[in-house]
C-alpha cells in the first residue's frame, strides 16, 4: 500500500445532523477520510455505553476486528476485558474505540499483515475521534499502547516512560490546539475535545506478544487500576 503525504479528513464525511454515537457510527462505514478505507472490509467505529466514564482507545481495528466490524473482539480484546474486570472498572461504563477506525495492512500471500497507521492516517481520523469525545464526555481517557498515545499526546510520548500516570488532557498534549476547533462535520462545524484526564499503558496485543505473559499482564492491570481509583 503506497503511502500518502494528505488526505481529505473524516469530516467531509460527518453529516451535521449527527447528534449521537449512533449517528456517527453509521455516517462512519461511507469514510472514505484517507485511503485506507480501500482495502479494509469496513469501518471499524467504537462501541459501548455513551454515558461512559471511561473510553479505551487503541491504535486501529485488527484482521478480526475488520472482519467483524467490532473494535477489541479478537484475543487482545478478550483479554482487555479481563483485565477491566481485574482493575475494578465497571465494564458497563467503558468505551472502546480507536485513533484509526480502518485497518491497515499488508498481504503477505493471503495473510493480511498489521501495519502502524501513519501520522497521515491518524490526523484524518481525528475528526471522528473529537466527535466521539464530544459527545461522551468521559472522565478518564485510557490510551492503549504507542501508536494511540501519540495519536493523543503527540509523537514524542512515551509509554514507556510515563504509562499509570494521570496526565490532564488534552493540555498534557504536545500540541492541544489539536484538539481544539477540530472540524467535526460537512457544514464546517467545528468542537473541541472535552477537558478530561488521561491515562497510557500498553496495549493488549503487547501483553500477548511479551515474553513473560504474567508480569505484562499485571503491568496493565496496575495501570488500569490507578484509572479505577480516579473514579472514587
Amino acid at each position: 500500500m503506497a503511502e500518502t503525504e494528505s488526505a481529505p479528513g473524516a469530516q467531509e464525511f460527518i453529516p451535521p445532523q449527527a447528534d449521537t454515537i449512533d449517528e456517527l457510527r453509521a455516517a462512519a462505514a461511507g469514510c472514505q477520510g484517507c485511503e485506507l478505507y480501500r482495502d479494509a472490509s469496513q469501518t471499524v467505529f467504537g462501541r459501548g455505553d455513551e454515558s461512559a466514564r471511561v473510553v479505551l482507545v487503541g491504535e486501529q481495528p485488527g484482521d478480526l476486528e475488520d472482519q467483524k466490524g467490532l473494535p477489541f473482539v479478537g484475543p487482545a480484546g478478550r483479554l482487555l476485558r479481563k483485565a477491566v474486570d481485574d482493575a475494578g472498572i465497571d465494564p458497563g461504563h467503558i468505551y472502546l474505540t480507536n485513533a484509526v477506525k480502518h485497518f491497515r495492512f499488508e498481504l503477505r500471500g493471503k495473510r493480511r499483515i498489521h501495519q502502524t497507521p501513519d501520522r497521515v492516517h491518524i490526523t484524518a481520523c481525528r475528526p471522528w475521534l473529537v466527535a466521539e469525545f464530544a459527545r461522551l464526555h468521559p472522565e478518564i481517557v485510557v490510551v492503549l499502547g504507542a501508536t494511540a498515545a501519540k495519536a493523543l499526546l503527540g509523537p514524542t510520548f512515551r509509554v514507556t516512560k510515563q504509562r499509570g500516570e494521570l496526565l490532564p488532557w488534552p493540555a498534557a498534549a504536545q500540541h492541544p490546539e489539536d484538539f481544539a476547533g477540530v472540524p467535526v462535520d460537512s457544514a464546517g462545524k467545528v468542537a473541541d475535545a472535552p477537558a478530561a484526564r488521561l491515562l497510557a499503558t500498553i496495549h493488549p496485543s503487547a501483553v500477548l506478544r511479551a515474553d513473560n505473559r504474567d508480569v505484562a499482564y499485571d503491568g496493565l492491570v496496575k495501570d488500569l487500576k490507578v484509572a479505577a481509583r480516579a473514579l472514587r
